[in-house]
């Protein structure tokens, strides 16, 4: 330590000592970047933490030092994404600075701008009594709009309460208009543009009408308060004299511009957050808002905590490779002071079974090495990138929880497709008959129930389905016709001699137009997980096997959003790399880090190519002690067949001392 950096670092570390009369010891608890951060007095500043850099240590002793110098503890606002957030870190505050922290204003942007239009909202002739609106009550009232302007009358179809509340939302984060927004997320719908930009009217002039504000309008109302009263701008700024942002790269537009409008008399502003953790755009966050706060805010002092406390030096080279390439980024290179040898380990498999069967293997290894399996975690891009792997635990009865998503055997579109096959299996399978039959248009629950009474008792379900069709469905000619192909779908099934994977590709093929009919909001996302289906039915050579595989799923409860194979024993984290951000295990596995999956194809555009490249640093910054990345060589394609498999993009030509790489052929064993 020496030069202009040293003289720096001793002056903060003078500053934080016991002649300022100060309760706790910064100099000591904290290093030198957190410390500079902590000390930082007047004016903005941005802090770019990078993963496992100590973001929230830093956040909680700034506040208590602030406390600590004479600040009123009311004049500091702390803006957090969740609600258990804050509370942690006001706790924290608290057991440092004692009971009168308990006056710091801390939350989400959410619940500080609903405690603000209460008091304040008058000037925008909002009522203090206004109510607001969960995401089922947006769905409803959208719904209700929907009906009174005469979209849901069976004989046309249109988006869901659901898929409507979700294109009118995301154009209000993203701030786009609703037909960018069509045409970006939802292109199936564009042909619904005109309507749906009716109907987001008549929706606000619903709520506006009636005093009602739903999850977005707090930001937006918030916002056109702060713009249109300088009043009441100037007394809310010169009360919060300083404000701090946790997970600043997360903030869309219109909370950028909040934190702007807030700190207007006098830019103390801390933002912290780090770039390259940026992974949520799909919900409205912005990228460059933590790009752009220098030159938002005049001045900006920029602090770097490149010190992680989490993961050994070889992760984190990994790490720092895979974002020193990023386009637009902070620098910063990640180090540890920790101790032990790890490179992590890149393994080519020779399809996806062999993947499957070596992540499963090595994870048997570590138990019986002593690593308890809530300790180990497996990451992929989509959730679908796991149901090979799903049933390869199954097998071996490793116990697993799953976060993001739905388990393979859970989506609608896969029990739909299971069911055709079962009933070409087992004509007197009630149950899958009934789901089969639901699906054509014009065939109830009460209808199929009567069929399915006569093809239970027939010889020949088939040709009793198409004998009973015109009775079932009376005046419905085409349901009848609709019967007769699925009589005939069943009998071409059992009839024919073929392998599992052309029976689900016939199945497939049937089920296509069915599925976007059933659900004409998100087809194209369920297509493709019925593309990995068939990939995964490669393998069977009997259907009877690959039917067993899918009915001996352990049974499963939905808990707080994480599916649950056995709550009661240790158990392994499947996840997609979006749920796991903020988390971390002792060892890691990151499958199908193969390119056309991770990044996924339609990942075109630079802005989308630049986030997944943040995704596998996420990714790979979850591990403390190893890390293994996996991909298979053969990949199916639907319409193509099997293709020869990349490793992705953003672990191409990395310094040889980065990764170790293996191949598999058939070495692993069951």
């Amino acid at each position: 330590m020496n030069g202009a950096l040293g003289d720096k670092i001793l002056l903060l570390r003078k500053e934080a000592g016991t002649s300022r009369g100060f309760r706790v010891d910064y100099s000591s608890l904290l290093n030198s970047a957190q410390l500079e951060a902590v000390m930082h007095d007047e004016g903005p500043a941005l802090v770019v933490a990078g993963a496992g850099s100590g973001k929230t240590r830093t956040l909680v002793y700034r506040v208590a030092r602030l406390i600590e110098s004479g600040v009123p503890p009311q004049a500091i606002l702390m803006l957090t994404f969740t609600r258990r957030a804050a509370q942690e870190m006001l706790s924290r505050v608290e057991r440092l600075a004692g009971e009168r922290s308990r006056a710091v204003t801390g939350g989400t942007f959410h619940s500080f701008a609903n405690g603000v239009l209460r008091r304040y909202g008058k000037a925008i002739d909002l009522p203090s009594n206004f109510s607001i609106l969960d995401r089922g009550d947006t769905e409803d009232l959208i719904n209700l709009v929907r009906g009174q302007m005469g979209f849901a009358s069976r004989e046309r179809r249109f988006p869901n309460k659901g898929t409507l509340a979700e294109v009118i939302s995301m154009a209000r984060n993203k701030a786009r208009s609703l037909d960018q927004e069509l045409e970006a997320d939802f292109p199936h719908l564009l042909d619904y543009a005109a309507d749906i930009a009716r109907l987001a009217e008549n929706y606000t002039q619903y709520k506006r009408a009636r005093a009602l504000l739903d999850y977005d309008d707090l930001l937006y109302v918030l916002a056109e308060l702060l713009q249109g009263s300088a009043e009441v701008r100037r007394r809310l700024s010169d009360h919060f004299r300083y404000i701090l942002v946790d997970e600043y790269q997360d903030t869309n537009p219109i909370q950028a511009d909040l934190v702007r409008l807030l700190a207007a008399t006098h830019q103390n502003v801390m933002a912290v957050g780090d770039d390259g953790q940026s992974i949520y755009s799909f919900r409205g966050a912005d990228f460059r808002n933590i790009l752009e706060f220098p030159r938002r805010f005049a001045g900006t002092r920029i602090i770097k905590l490149e010190e992680n406390y989490r993961s050994l030096q070889g992760i984190l080279d990994l790490a720092n490779e895979i974002l020193t390439r990023a386009s637009h980024k902070y620098s910063k290179t990640l180090f540890t002071r920790r101790t032990g040898q790890f490179r992590p380990l890149l393994v080519r498999a020779q399809d996806e079974h062999m993947q499957s069967r070596f992540v499963a293997q090595r994870i048997l290894e570590l138990r019986e090495e002593g690593v308890e399996l809530g300790e180990i975690a497996v990451l992929f891009r989509s959730s679908f990138h796991s149901f090979d792997l799903e049933l390869e635990l199954q097998r071996r009865d490793i116990p697993f929880v799953k976060r993001g998503g739905f388990k393979f055997v859970e989506t609608a579109h896969v029990k739909d497709v299971v069911a055709h096959l079962r009933v070409a299996a087992n004509p007197a399978d009630a149950v899958s008959w009934l789901r089969a039959l639901t699906l054509i248009r014009g065939v109830g629950n009460r209808r199929a129930q009567l069929l399915v009474e006569a093809l239970s008792r027939a010889d020949d379900p088939e040709q009793a389905l198409k004998d009973k069709a015109p009775e079932a469905v009376g005046k419905h000619p085409t349901a009848a016709q609709a019967l007769a192909k699925l009589a005939a779908l069943t009998a071409s099934l059992r009839r024919a001699l073929e392998p599992p994977a052309n029976q689900l590709a016939t199945v497939v093929d049937y089920y296509l137009p069915l599925m976007r009919e059933s659900y004409p909001d998100d087809y194209p996302r369920r297509e493709r997980d019925l593309e990995h289906f068939q990939q995964i039915a490669q393998r069977y050579r009997s259907l009877q096997a690959m039917l067993a595989d899918m009915a001996l799923e352990p049974p499963s409860d939905a808990v707080g959003g994480v599916l649950a194979a056995d709550r009661g024993d240790e158990c392994l984290t499947l996840s997609t790399i979006h749920s796991a951000k903020g988390l971390e295990w002792k060892v890691v596995f990151l499958i199908w880090a193969a390119d056309g999956r991770f990044p996924p194809p339609q990942s075109v555009g630079a802005d989308e190519l630049e986030e997944e490249r943040r995704l596998m640093y996420v990714a790979s910054t979850r591990a403390r002690d190893e890390l293994y990345l996996a991909y298979p060589i053969y990949m199916f394609e639907r319409g193509v067949g099997f293709t020869m498999g990349q490793v992705s993009r953003f672990l191409q030509d990395l310094d040889p001392q980065t990764l170790v790489c293996a191949s598999l052929q058939e070495e692993v064993t069951d």
